[in-house]
């Protein structure tokens, strides 16, 4: 059970930190490099639909285990103490008072605008 446990509590973390994120887009003291990342991780963490469907086998849950996770820390990384602290008490009270993770329509534009470049891309490469 220690396993699953573990799992559990990291899931929760990513979560919380993908809030986390949300609330540091509006900080005033983030710096600018740092916050336009955490506005494309927020908008792909919240959006509705993934870059690569689940339905897909093993890349489709690759994006969800090791591209968010990845996206997630190395933002968290680049963010000052004082603002991870401030956006952190915020994040786990928004999710304490509404029991559910925000969802972003900017998400949506983000991936659909990935899969149209990519589409396009491919298009002008093999026309």
């Amino acid at each position: 059970m220690a396993f699953t446990d573990d799992l559990r509590k990291w899931a929760r973390r990513i979560k919380r930190d993908g809030v986390t994120l949300w609330f540091a887009c509006s900080h005033p003291d983030t710096p600018i490099w740092t916050k336009a990342l955490c506005m494309v991780v927020v908008a792909y963490a919240l959006s509705p639909i993934d870059l690569v469907p689940d339905f897909i086998p093993v890349l489709g849950y690759l994006d969800d285990v090791l591209l968010l996770p990845g996206l997630i820390w190395l933002a968290i990384r680049l963010m000052p103490a004082g603002v991870l602290a401030a956006s952190r008490a915020r994040a786990e009270a928004w999710l304490d008072a509404k029991r559910a993770k925000p969802t972003s329509a900017w998400g949506i534009v983000l991936v659909l605008g990935i899969w149209i470049a990519v589409a396009y891309g491919a298009w002008v490469v093999l026309r």
